[in-house]
C-alpha cells in the first residue's frame, strides 16, 4: 500500500515538473519570437506596431521629449544660418513675359539706314546697344551692326563679332528689325546726317524729329548711344523688344561664352560662391575723385588722369564729401568687415569680377586675410587659355559678367554700369540674390570703427544685417524720378530700364485656378 502512494507520488512530481517546464518554454518562445520573425506576417506586424509607435511618439507633448545635446542644436542652427546666407528672395511668381503683343507685326519697308557709334565700355555699350535695336523699330530703320568704342579709356580694338554673337543678333531680332552686318557699298559714299540724339528721349522725338531725317538723308549716324532712349512711359512693346534685344538677342561670342561656362564650373567645384564686382580700379578712382586711405602720391596720380581726360567733365572734387553721401566705391578693407558683419565664413569662394585693383596685393591684404578662397579669371584660367582675351577689356570684362550673372550671390561695392547690368540680368532670371551695398550708411560705421568708438562683433553685425535686409534683389517696381527734380536731373535720377525690368518685362505667372466647391452624391 505504501509503495502504491510513493509511485504515485513520483508520477505527480514527473508531471508537474513537466508542466511547468513546459510553461517555461512557452513563455520563453513567447518573448522571442517577434525579434526573429520567421514569416512575412509577423514582420508585417511588427513593422506595423514600430509605426504606431513612431506616429505616438511624434505626436507626444514638446515638454515630454528630452532636450537634444546643446552641440547638436547649434549645428542645425549654424546650418539654418548658412541656408539663409545663399537662399535667393523670393521672386513672387514673377517670370520674363517679353514676348509681343498679338497685333505686333514683323518691320514694314525700311525707310532707311541707322548707324550707330556706341561708346563706353561694355555695359554701357550694351545697353546703348539694346536702346538703338528699339530706335531702329520706331523710326523704321534698317540697324546697320554697331560700331565699337574703340577711344575711351580702356583702348579696346575689338569688333562686334569679337564681342557678341553677330549672326544670332541678326536671328534673334529677325521679326522686330531688319539687321545687316554692313553698309551697302552704293551708300557707303553717301552724305549721312551725323546726329547726338537727345538723352532720354521718348516715342514722340524720334517719330517726329529723328524720322523726318529720312526725306534728306537715306543714312543717319547716331553719334552716341547710352541713354538715348526713356525709362519709362514707352510703349509696351517697345520695353518688351529692349528686353529681348538685351538678354535674349545681345548674346556673347561663342568662345567667350566658353570661356566664361569654365570659369563659373571651376568656381561652382569650391561650393555656392560670391561674385563681387569689386569696382577699385584706377579709372573708377579717377573719375569719381575718390582717395580715401590712399597715399598723397596716389591721389596726386588719381588726379592728373582726371584732369587729363577730356569728357570726364568734372575736374574738382572733394573726396571727403564724396564718400560720406555714398558716392565712392568701398575699399577692399571695408568690402571684407561688410561681408565678416553679414555672416559669410572665412571658407566662402569669393570671384572678384573686376580689372587690376588699384594699391595691387598691398591694397587687398586685408580682404585676402579674411577670405583666402579668393579667385579671379587669372588664378582660375592658365595664361594659354586666357591669351586670346587677355588685350581686350570688353572681352575680359565679358567673362566676368558671365560669372558674375551665374553666382550665387552678387555683390557691387559700386553702383557703376556692370553692377546696374548684372542686377537687371540676375532680376530677368528670377530675382538672384544681389546684395547691394548702402555705402551712405555703411561709411558712418567704418568711420566708427575707425575713431574706436565702435568694434566689430554681434553690435555691428546686427546693425549692418537690418540694414541690407531689403536689398537683396527682391521684387519691386522700377524707381521713378527723385521728387522735386526737373528736366534732365529728373531723368538722371530715375532708376535705369536694364537696373530693373520690372514691369515691362516681369508679370506674375497666373496660377491654375482650382475649383474648391464640394461635389454632392
Amino acid at each position: 500500500m505504501q509503495k502504491k502512494r510513493w509511485r504515485a507520488l513520483v508520477v505527480l512530481r514527473k508531471v508537474l515538473t513537466c508542466a511547468i517546464c513546459s510553461i517555461a518554454l512557452v513563455a520563453l518562445f513567447s518573448v522571442h519570437v517577434p525579434a526573429f520573425p520567421s514569416s512575412k506576417k509577423r514582420e508585417n506586424k511588427y513593422q506595423k506596431l514600430s509605426a504606431e509607435r513612431s506616429w505616438t511618439q511624434e505626436l507626444a507633448p514638446s515638454h515630454s521629449k528630452s532636450p537634444l545635446p546643446s552641440r547638436k542644436l547649434d549645428e542645425a542652427s549654424g546650418i539654418l544660418e548658412m541656408e539663409k546666407l545663399w537662399k535667393p528672395p523670393s521672386n513672387r511668381d514673377f517670370v520674363p513675359c517679353a514676348n509681343p503683343s498679338l497685333n505686333y507685326t514683323p518691320p514694314a519697308g525700311s525707310r532707311g539706314y541707322l548707324l550707330v557709334h556706341t561708346n563706353g565700355g561694355l555695359n554701357q555699350m550694351r545697353a546703348g546697344i539694346c536702346d538703338m535695336v528699339a530706335v531702329a523699330r520706331i523710326i523704321n530703320a534698317t540697324l546697320v551692326i554697331p560700331e565699337l568704342d574703340k577711344r575711351s579709356f580702356w583702348q579696346d580694338s575689338s569688333n562686334f563679332s569679337d564681342v557678341f554673337d553677330e549672326d544670332h543678333f541678326i536671328e534673334a531680332l529677325a521679326i522686330d528689325v531688319k539687321v545687316i552686318k554692313k553698309l551697302p557699298k552704293d551708300l557707303a559714299n553717301a552724305t549721312r546726317a551725323v546726329k547726338h540724339f537727345r538723352s532720354w528721349s521718348g516715342m514722340e522725338y524720334y517719330e517726329e524729329e529723328i524720322a523726318s531725317m529720312w526725306e534728306e538723308y537715306e543714312v543717319i549716324r547716331a553719334a552716341k548711344s547710352d541713354s538715348r532712349l526713356a525709362n519709362n512711359h514707352l510703349p509696351s512693346d517697345i520695353q518688351k523688344l529692349r528686353c529681348r534685344a538685351c538678354y535674349e538677342a545681345l548674346r556673347f561670342a561663342p568662345q567667350i561664352e566658353a570661356m566664361g561656362k569654365l570659369l563659373v564650373d571651376r568656381m561652382r567645384s569650391y561650393g555656392p560662391y560670391i561674385a563681387l564686382h569689386l569696382r577699385y580700379e584706377k579709372d573708377m578712382l579717377a573719375f569719381s575723385g575718390c582717395t580715401h586711405d590712399l597715399s598723397q602720391d596716389e591721389a596726386d596720380e588719381l588726379r592728373v588722369i582726371r584732369e587729363n581726360t577730356p569728357y570726364w567733365k568734372v575736374k574738382e572734387i572733394d573726396s571727403r564729401e564724396q564718400r560720406s553721401k555714398g558716392f565712392c566705391p568701398l575699399t577692399p578693407k571695408e568690402v571684407g568687415i561688410l561681408l565678416t558683419a553679414l555672416g559669410y565664413p572665412s571658407t566662402t569662394p569669393i570671384y572678384i569680377a573686376a580689372g587690376e585693383i588699384y594699391g595691387g596685393d598691398s591694397r587687398m591684404a586685408d580682404l585676402q586675410s579674411r577670405y583666402p578662397l579668393i579667385m579671379s579669371k587669372e588664378k582660375l584660367a592658365s595664361v594659354e587659355e586666357l591669351e586670346p582675351f587677355i588685350n581686350h577689356a570688353s572681352q575680359m570684362a565679358a567673362l566676368d559678367y558671365i560669372v558674375s550673372v551665374e553666382s550665387d550671390v552678387f555683390i557691387p561695392s559700386y553702383s557703376g554700369n556692370m553692377a546696374r547690368a548684372v542686377e537687371g540680368h540676375r532680376r530677368y532670371l528670377g530675382h538672384r540674390k544681389t546684395i547691394s551695398p548702402d555705402r551712405k550708411s555703411l561709411v558712418r560705421l567704418f568711420d566708427k570703427l575707425e575713431q574706436g568708438t565702435m568694434r566689430e562683433g554681434k553690435n555691428l553685425s546686427s546693425r549692418i544685417i537690418e540694414i541690407h535686409r531689403r536689398r537683396q534683389g527682391s521684387p519691386r517696381k522700377r524707381k521713378g524720378p527723385i521728387s522735386g527734380t526737373k528736366g534732365m536731373d529728373r531723368f538722371r535720377s530715375e532708376e535705369a530700364f536694364y537696373v530693373n525690368p520690372l514691369p515691362d518685362c516681369l508679370c506674375r505667372k497666373e496660377l491654375p485656378i482650382v475649383n474648391n466647391s464640394l461635389t454632392m452624391r
